[in-house]
């Protein structure tokens, strides 16, 4: 019988009450299941041994034969530190500890045979091993050991406590001596033999003790596989759960509000992306379930048509629609969009913010109950109590990631049924990581441009060559064009970031010169009545030039702006970066983006900028930064509890991810209650899996 992996760590042998707290603090290791699955960070080679007068001067990784033969504590500006003197044959080296001593000196002999393991520094002549893993060299000899060493997450608390990598070593080499070698499987055989993997137990053998680099390979690829297939089957059953238990309204006709606009006011022919998603939303809002998707788009694409159309079916099939939007910006952005849209249709479209005066709230929230009002536009001002819907059929959220989930919540219980739910994000989020962390909602990606966009051209240019950059400009203001110059703003530097802002305005204002030249000043100062004057100011073309820190990232769409400058480049994101230059290119004429940095430039850098010249494309864009930020930094902490994996990596194992998620897909169209002998493993697995149980209902 199977060891109980839910076992506290405390009750395993070389454990103790002691040790078992620090590894919890410290490494958050529990059970034995936590101690199993703490995998190895690298390997060491650790079948050479080297002679004190040939190890190599490259500070690697080097373990050494050899005899303590004296120790004595040496001071220096903070304390002292114990050095041993260590000899083989044909040499000394220094063993050297800046902590720890008294347990040092009683824990080790004179003139016994040890295994010195660790790196090695050299000083003159002599070389010196801080803080080295030491061993007996008769224990060393008949210890359960392969050619290849695992090096274990460690802290420098575990390591001034005694806990070395070695130790840690050890205290697996127990789990493995008490459960016999023998760990449940957790894959179906027809699965393992699809696929050709090795078995659970052979796989965790080699993972901590790998007997040779073949063997290392094939249980990385099992176990890895094994911890994307559960993630994969967590969020598509999930996906189902919410299918089967939430019925949605069905909205089973297309009418004349749909029909009219279709075929009278569409202002130009939809893209075939878009047709395709349009008819995805179609089958989710016709069926009995409620609609949970999300809309994929990059800046420009046309996801505001595909929304209006969705709110459209709502209208058709006598319910109401809102859209909610993360700023004011926005939001008025949103509504004057669609009330041009709208504008020869028989519909009634408000718009409901903080700024929004009280008479208007007032008449507002009474023609929303009693259903005079087809559809809203807001704000967070949406999820408040006092926001009632006469019959709330689809509800929009617009960058849905700036949203908390009790917040999108809120809107569930806008009706007695839940409304469809269609989020919409124009952040392109790389494949891996949408099924990874949405994979539980259906996804529709428009991924196509309008016809007659033209491509934006971006350039890097340095601050040597200003005087070129503003007499490019000069030429496009006289076409007639107008001019967003954008600089960054951190929070943490504000009030540096503001003389930026401004030392940038002063310098402008002296090259574009009143009255040829006018030109808008917006940032997170100004008051809102004053931001919002000057952002009409220049949508309106009374102005030429927007002077600006990020506040214009989302929300502002001026066709005739052809020209995003984005100074100091360098201390943007690439999705930062990519979301400015959509503020460009949204009219007929060739627009360009100029990314301005100083010459010090770190490598990060210069591969952002380097993408960003080379391609327009947000999906690939998505993947780069997520490359180089990772995917906790990408999603934010909302979404890292979903991204802890143990030992996969949602970068590097992409191919393994898509892989696991179509075997989890494939297992649970073929047997959907994992009912079968052969799938009784994978039910028992993720029954274990305690925080999976709430959506368990589906299947049991």
């Amino acid at each position: 019988m199977a060891i109980n992996l839910q076992t506290p760590i405390d009750y395993l042998k070389g454990v103790g009450s002691s040790r078992a707290d620090l590894l919890r603090k410290e490494l958050g290791i529990h059970t034995y299941q936590d101690l199993m699955n703490l995998f190895p960070n690298r390997y060491i080679d650790r079948t050479q041994y080297y002679k004190i007068n040939t190890l190599p001067h490259n500070n690697a990784d080097v373990q050494v034969i050899g005899k303590i033969v004296s120790f004595s504590e040496v001071g220096q500006k903070r304390g002292k530190r114990l050095v041993a003197k260590f000899q083989d044959d044909t040499g000394t080296m220094e063993l050297v500890w800046f902590r720890g001593h008294k347990w040092i000196r009683e824990s080790l002999k004179l003139n016994t045979s040890y295994v010195a393991f660790g790196k090695t520094n050299r000083f003159g002549s002599t070389f010196s091993m801080p803080h080295p893993e030491l061993e007996p060299l008769a224990e060393h000899e008949k210890n359960l050991r392969s050619a290849m060493q695992a090096v274990y997450p460690s802290t420098e608390k575990l390591s001034n406590r005694g806990i070395s990598n070695r130790v840690m070593s050890k205290i697996i080499q127990q789990l493995f001596v008490d459960a016999n070698g023998k760990f449940d499987e957790t894959l179906p055989k027809s699965l393992r033999k699809e696929l050709n993997l090795i078995g659970k137990s052979e796989a965790l053998f080699n993972i901590h003790f790998p007997k040779s680099p073949e063997l290392l390979t094939k249980a990385q690829f099992r176990l890895k596989f094994e911890e994307l297939f559960y993630i994969q089957l967590q969020l598509i059953i999930k996906n189902l759960a919410h299918k089967s238990k939430i019925k949605g309204f069905p909205f089973e006709q297309i009418g004349e509000h749909f029909k009219t606009f279709f075929e009278e006011h569409l202002p130009f022919d939809l893209t075939n992306a878009q047709k395709r998603v349009l008819k995805e939303i179609r089958a989710d809002l016709g069926s009995n379930a409620q609609m949970n998707r999300l809309l994929q788009g990059d800046v420009g694409s046309g996801k505001t048509i595909v929304a209006l159309m969705s709110m459209l079916m709502a209208l058709d099939n006598g319910f109401q629609a809102c859209l909610m939007a993360p700023t004011e910006i926005l939001s008025v952005q949103h509504y004057n969009g669609l009330l041009e849209l709208c504008k020869d249709l028989k519909i009634r479209i408000k718009l409901l913010t903080g700024s929004t005066k009280t008479s208007e709230r007032r008449e507002i929230l009474e023609s929303l109950k009693n259903g005079e009002l087809n559809i809203i536009i807001g704000t967070h001002a949406l999820l408040e109590d006092k926001v009632e819907f006469h019959n709330l059929g689809l509800a929009i959220i617009d960058e849905q990631h700036r949203f908390g989930v009790a917040q999108r919540s809120k809107l569930w219980h806008k009706n007695s049924t839940p409304p469809h739910i269609l989020v919409m994000t124009a952040t392109p989020i790389p494949r891996t990581l949408a099924m990874s962390v949405y994979g539980d909602l259906d996804i529709s990606i428009i991924d196509e441009l309008p016809a007659g966009r033209k491509p934006i051209k971006t350039v890097h240019r340095y601050d040597k060559n200003r005087l070129n950059v503003f007499r490019f400009v000069k030429d496009e203001i006289a076409k007639g064009r107008q001019v967003y110059i954008v600089y960054p703003l951190i929070q943490e530097n504000e009030k540096m970031d503001y003389k930026d802002l401004m030392d940038g305005y002063e310098s402008i204002a002296r090259d574009f010169p009143m009255p040829d030249y006018q030109i808008s000043i917006v940032h997170g100062k100004m008051k809102p009545a004053d931001k919002d004057y000057e952002m009409q100011r220049f949508i309106k073309g009374e102005t030429q030039i927007m002077v600006a820190t990020t506040v214009i990232e989302v929300g502002v769409n001026v066709p005739n702006a052809s020209v995003m400058i984005i100074e100091s480049a360098e201390r943007f994101g690439l999705s930062q970066l990519h979301q400015l230059r959509g503020r460009v290119g949204r009219g007929a004429e060739q627009s360009y983006c100029i990314l301005m940095t100083g010459h010090k430039l770190s490598n990060d850098s210069k591969t952002r900028l380097e993408t960003m010249v080379k391609t327009s494309d947000g999906f690939e864009i998505a993947e780069v930064d997520l490359k180089l930020r990772g995917p906790g930094d990408l999603m934010g902490t909302q979404q890292s509890g979903v991204l802890n994996l143990k030992i996969a990596d949602i970068v590097k194992d992409k191919d393994l991810l898509q892989h696991a998620r179509y075997h989890a897909k494939k297992i649970l169209n073929d047997d959907p209650k994992l009912a079968s002998a052969d799938n009784a493993v994978v039910l028992d697995t993720y029954r274990k899996l305690s925080k999976f149980k709430n959506i368990w209902n589906y299947i049991s």
